[in-house]
């Protein structure tokens, strides 16, 4: 699933190509999505400039005078810049049209993303309930000690939590916690406001280096401009199970969280 880094990236791959375009058709193949497309976005948009490319947790904010159209890409999703008359594969879906000659088509194989709507002025209920951006002030260690006093959860699902901060994904929190040397099966209120510190300063370390190289290539995801990103080539343990630790090199260990594989060094992560 795309995470933060590989949504960041598609943002800025795609906003130079987008920004204060007028879309002279929304062409919508399938609207069957996670959630139905709204039948009257069409009506919104054509005849719209886009002023501005955002992002909001994993949703891809394109903003116009009356509201903002919210893309998430779901599993596998993918946006693109293309010229207007590429051939239509199977899985493409959406077709937002410029008046350049150039489209950002929505490819989605799994029909696991969306995309909605969210007038001027007003909170989508997706949108309202977040957390802090990760890379924002808002999201410091006195925000997550305070988030974690008295939990028994382990501290990989708090962190991985929207609720508590956005877009802090599994490949991310497994790196992050490797980094500050914390176990990702300990208990959430067990950790200390010095570790939490250091927790935050590797989370924001690990998605601000993943955006720098692209995001993550594992299976399906690219970019705006179609290419994979290459963070994957610096992972310390996602994904790495039995394979040395990069810095005891013992064998890493793998467990299950929350319905996730996790991967962890047992003598550096306590």
């Amino acid at each position: 699933m795309p995470e933060l880094p590989e949504v960041e990236t598609t943002c800025r791959g795609i906003s130079p190509h987008v920004n204060q375009q007028k879309v002279t058709r929304l062409l919508i193949r399938n609207p069957n999505l996670r959630w139905p497309i709204p039948d009257f976005l069409a009506d919104e948009v054509e005849g719209q400039v886009i002023e501005s490319v955002g992002r909001r947790g994993k949703y891809i904010l394109l903003k116009i005078s009356t509201g903002e159209v919210m893309v998430h890409l779901g599993m596998s999703g993918s946006l693109r810049i293309i010229e207007q008359d590429e051939p239509v594969l199977k899985h493409d879906h959406v077709d937002f049209c410029f008046g350049n000659g150039k489209a950002l088509r929505l490819t989605d194989p799994r029909r696991f993303g969306s995309v909605l709507w969210q007038p001027l002025n007003e909170h989508h209920e997706l949108l309202y309930k977040l957390g802090p951006e990760p890379l924002c002030e808002h999201f410091d260690a006195k925000h997550l000690h305070s988030i974690c006093a008295g939990r028994k959860a382990a501290i990989k699902q708090v962190i991985m939590d929207s609720k508590v901060v956005v877009g802090v994904g599994n490949i991310y929190a497994t790196e992050a916690l490797f980094l500050s040397g914390i176990d990702p099966r300990r208990a959430a209120g067990n950790i200390s406001y010095e570790r939490l510190a250091c927790l935050v300063e590797n989370i924001k370390k690990v998605l601000a280096a993943a955006i720098e190289q692209g995001g993550t290539t594992l299976k399906d995801f690219v970019g705006g401009d179609g290419k994979p990103g290459y963070f994957k080539q610096k992972l310390n343990v996602y994904g790495r199970k039995g394979e040395p630790c990069v810095q005891c090199m013992a064998p890493l260990t793998e467990v299950r969280l929350g319905q996730r594989s996790t991967v962890f060094c047992k003598h550096c992560q306590r």
